[in-house]
């Protein structure tokens, strides 16, 4: 088991209409499907010209020139101290940043990169998003309540064969990438209705769209994290409240060090000798190829993030790497599951030369712009 802080597509999913005539009429039902099919069309019609993203900005400041308040979660390193210090050093100066961590005495890293704004546009408070009090103190300290935009950025990842993973570890996971986060929105999200306008986003990952072998308690957080989002951003939208998520690929984080100097030290008690071996030998070497061939950087996922708030119409689900949307696509173009459990499990234990002669050639390939090419909202 491995245990870490960690910062953290596109694809239409196939419909299928199946009609049942009541008294077994399926040539009945067959004759009203095209009828159906085309109601629908007028109806979702109008609703995806709503739901495609604006290029337009919105202003980022309030009424009368006020700076917007954007609040964000685990800004000690990584994807959350970039936006943070991204956003403070906006040229407009659009932003008040109010930069969160649980260990204040972590806050020397981000100081330094925010430089003379540091104490102007943007300040520092105590977070512990698994408190309610912690959290509750955080939200009464701003004045009114008020935030505008709240980035749910603070995670952990948890990577290892499950039956090396004891159920308490599995908790933590749990409380901080899902619980933490619903912790975080239900004390901004009353406000923000009663304004009638806010905007909640929520760093997400690749893997709350497509399971990935190892990774099987992130996944399931970032599936579950996913889920409520979706829930939620349909009754947001009635109070004109904005929800986001973000969903990289891998990033280059310290996430990518600490893992490999943590495995080579574990036995990862309660897993099967083949298990471990498929860990360490197979899935290891191939994430490395993987990090290396599609990475990206905290700056790239902070620029996505800015771009996503400066958007007045932002998408729900911003995938932020380009390279892993037909992965992604690739999933929903079966509704079984089994074209992407297939193709995976060749890839990872039957064609591992294969898998890291392309990443390679990917690497060649594609220059640094493209393999860290950010979504745009337009």
């Amino acid at each position: 088991m491995l245990l870490l802080s960690a910062a953290g597509a596109g694809g239409r999913v196939p419909a299928r209409f199946q009609i049942d005539g009541g008294g077994g009429d399926s040539k009945h039902a067959c004759s009203l499907l095209p009828r159906i099919i085309d109601s629908l069309s007028h109806v979702t019609a109008p609703l995806l010209e709503l739901a495609a993203p604006d290029t337009g900005e919105a202003m980022a400041s309030g009424g009368g020139g006020e700076r917007k308040v954007v609040l964000i979660t685990g800004c000690s390193s990584g994807i959350g101290l970039r936006i943070a210090v991204l956003l403070a050093r906006d040229e407009l100066q659009r932003y008040h940043v109010i930069a969160t961590m649980r260990d204040l005495k972590k806050k020397d890293r981000l100081v330094e990169a925010a430089g003379d704004t540091f104490g102007k546009t943007l300040t520092l408070l105590p977070l512990d998003i698994c408190s309610d009090d912690s959290v509750k103190k955080c939200i009464d300290s701003v004045k009114d309540r008020h935030i505008d935009v709240l980035i749910n950025n603070a995670g952990v990842g948890l990577l290892g064969p499950v039956e090396s993973i004891s159920m308490n570890e599995m908790k933590k996971v749990f409380e901080t990438n899902f619980f933490g986060t619903v912790r975080m929105i239900k004390e901004v999200m009353p406000d923000m209705k009663k304004r009638r306008g806010g905007h909640i986003i929520v760093m997400s990952s690749v893997m709350g769209l497509q399971g990935v072998v190892f990774n099987d308690v992130y996944t399931a957080s970032k599936f579950a994290i996913e889920g409520f989002c979706e829930s939620m951003a349909v009754q947001l939208l009635k109070f004109n409240v904005k929800l986001s998520l973000i969903e990289p690929g891998p990033v280059h984080t310290e996430f990518e060090t600490k893992m490999m100097e943590e495995v080579s030290k574990m036995d990862f008690p309660g897993a099967d000798p083949d298990t471990v071996r498929y860990f360490k030998d197979v899935y290891v070497p191939s994430s490395i190829d993987i990090f290396e061939a599609m990475g990206q950087t905290p700056d790239d996922i902070a620029k996505c993030t800015k771009k996503v708030i400066e958007t007045s119409q932002p998408r729900f689900r911003n995938l932020t790497n380009n390279l892993y949307t037909p992965i992604v696509a690739m999933k929903y173009a079966d509704e079984t599951g089994g074209l992407s459990v297939q193709t995976f499990y060749h890839l990872l234990f039957n064609f591992g030369s294969l898998m890291h002669i392309t990443m390679n050639i990917l690497k060649c390939l594609t220059c640094s712009c493209l393999r860290r090419r950010t979504i745009s909202p337009d």
